[in-house]
């Protein structure tokens, strides 16, 4: 009977030390500000900042990440990120204009675009590569911030985003680049570049041969026309134009953030909740797995090898724990899969929330359809249209 009791101990300890392990991690709750160092720098002298949608990153998704990641949230995250991001460079006061773009179509001087690598609530990460309208790649980096239940305190929520301080360090490795990398005669540059290709978008045969293309790529001035080229002239309001387009577009997507922010909040907080305790399941089915297998093997050697009864039930009592502890495992897993579709679903009721809207202009009425991308495709066909006629009076 002491082996009995020796051995059942022994491997009850052993249950009882892997499944009583954990981790715990501690968080910073430090805040990094938004450098400002651009006070009295003349205007002309300011880069315009273009931020595209992100990309949603789905494609990028390991196997783990697949099933922690809805992809209705992602989407809609890929438009609210680049807004915080945008709104966080204008208020950096270190810029000209930031712009959200809805694509490609207008050159800005700087232009940033971005991944979603990761977002679950707790963690935030995402890739950004930074390139000015001369085609010269300033850099790609990754980002990421960890954060505690403190961040969604309401005091704290009022304040700033959960993630602000992520956007803040982008503002600020985009002014210690641009300050190190970039002289003033290059900004003058690129703004020159801006413009031109802007230009040439709606008349290549006038602007084309004002830039030249390096080996690499690269473009540079050729030539400049007059400033009191009269095509130019027509250039320069309809790319005026274009501006309160987009700056119409910013209405959009205020809205949509505004619109976005309580339900989205609201997930991401439960989403936090959902992912450190889908990480506890997950390590508490881990460490039950492993103390079952130790018992269920330390059980069956003794039931098999003992040469007195004692020995057998002792094995047996072994066997029958650990089988008790894996099972307790199988528990624990079906209780992480109940959280992972409570994420689901969250995800998908704050998509119903946020759904597009159509855009109203102040001036005129025009009627575009299909998604911000899709309208501002077509506000381009009309702008080309605006030229043509403007140019054939001249």
């Amino acid at each position: 009977m002491r082996f009995l009791a020796k051995n059942a101990i022994g491997l009850l300890a052993v249950a009882v030390f892997l499944s009583a392990c954990a981790t715990h991690t501690v968080k910073t709750t430090s805040y990094t500000p938004v450098v400002r160092d651009s006070q009295g720098v003349p205007e002309d002298l300011l880069l315009d900042v273009g931020v595209a949608m992100f990309d949603p990153g789905l494609d990028e998704l390991d196997g783990d990440q697949e099933e922690l990641t809805n992809h209705q949230v992602r989407v809609a995250e890929s438009r609210y990120a680049p807004y915080l991001l945008a709104e966080t460079l204008q208020r950096s006061a270190n810029w000209g204009i930031v712009r959200l773009m809805p694509n490609h179509s207008s050159p800005m001087d700087v232009y940033i675009t971005g991944t979603i690598l990761e977002s679950n609530g707790e963690s935030m990460r995402m890739r950004v590569h930074v390139a000015d309208s001369t085609g010269k790649d300033w850099y790609t980096k990754v980002y990421d911030q960890e954060i505690s239940q403190f961040s969604y305190d309401p005091s704290q929520r009022q304040q700033s985003d959960p993630f602000q301080i992520l956007y803040n360090n982008i503002a600020n490795d985009l002014l210690v680049w641009k300050k190190n990398n970039i002289t003033d005669e290059e900004v003058v540059e690129i703004r020159t570049i801006s413009e031109i290709l802007f230009a040439r978008r709606f008349s290549p045969d006038v602007f084309d041969p004002y830039l030249t293309t390096s080996r690499n790529g690269i473009y540079q001035i050729n030539s400049l026309p007059a400033d009191s080229d009269p095509v130019l002239e027509r250039i320069r309001d309809i790319r005026e134009r274009d501006f309160m387009f987009i700056d119409t577009i910013q209405d959009y997507y205020a809205t949509y953030v505004r619109q976005m922010r309580l339900p989205y909040d609201s997930w991401r907080e439960q989403s936090y909740h959902e992912t450190i305790t889908l990480r506890e399941l997950e390590a508490s089915a881990k460490r039950r797995f492993i103390a079952g297998a130790v018992a269920v093997v330390g059980g069956l050697a003794a039931a098999t090898q003992g040469s007195n009864y004692a020995t057998q039930a002792g094995g047996a009592f072994g066997v029958g724990a650990g089988a008790y502890l894996i099972r307790s495992g199988f528990d624990k897993r079906a209780e992480a899969r109940i959280h992972m579709e409570a994420l689901e679903e969250l995800g998908q009721s704050l998509e119903n929330e946020v759904a597009p809207q159509v855009i109203n202009l102040d001036d005129r009425t025009i009627t575009l359809t299909g998604s911000v991308e899709e309208q501002y495709e077509q506000w381009r066909e009309i702008l080309a249209d605006l030229y043509a006629a403007e140019v054939g009076q001249l």
